[in-house]
């Protein structure tokens, strides 16, 4: 998650991964993805944050426009709710990416923590994931770096 808004934003140089969310899906453009994937040399998946953890409603409208083109428009997913699918995760990239997010303002800790508070009582729909080392995730996410 997140890896082309890495490299778009300038934190990370390059990504072999792109996820991918299509509104209103559109056939023509899923069947071009196996061979996007093939000549781009990329792994691209259909995914997004809302598969993972819940999302506040009305992430579309916080999610900043890379692009128009044409009738397509691209944008980069709701920052927060990438930042927080990725704090749930917890991988060394991810919490790298998390602390890139925040140092260049694409997310506060206080938008965090209002995210995660409004978003954990619909947790218990995905049963992948603890509450409580959810919590705990975005507390260790959110010290400095010294203390970390």
């Amino acid at each position: 998650m997140g890896g082309t808004t890495a490299v778009l934003v300038g934190w990370r140089d390059a990504t072999r991964d792109v996820d991918l969310v299509i509104r209103p899906e559109d056939d023509a453009m899923l069947r071009a993805i196996p061979s996007l994937k093939e000549q781009l040399r990329l792994n691209i998946e259909l995914a997004a944050p809302d598969q993972f953890i819940p999302v506040a409603p009305g992430w579309e409208a916080r999610s900043p426009v890379v692009a128009q083109l044409g009738p397509v428009t691209v944008r980069h997913y709701d920052p927060t709710a990438q930042a927080l699918a990725k704090i749930e995760r917890g991988h060394t990239r991810d919490l790298a990416d998390v602390r890139a997010m925040l140092a260049a303002g694409l997310v506060t800790p206080a938008g965090l923590r209002e995210a995660f508070d409004r978003a954990a009582p619909g947790l218990y729909r995905y049963p992948a994931v603890d509450p409580d080392t959810y919590r705990r995730a975005l507390d260790e996410a959110l010290l400095p770096p010294s203390e970390t």
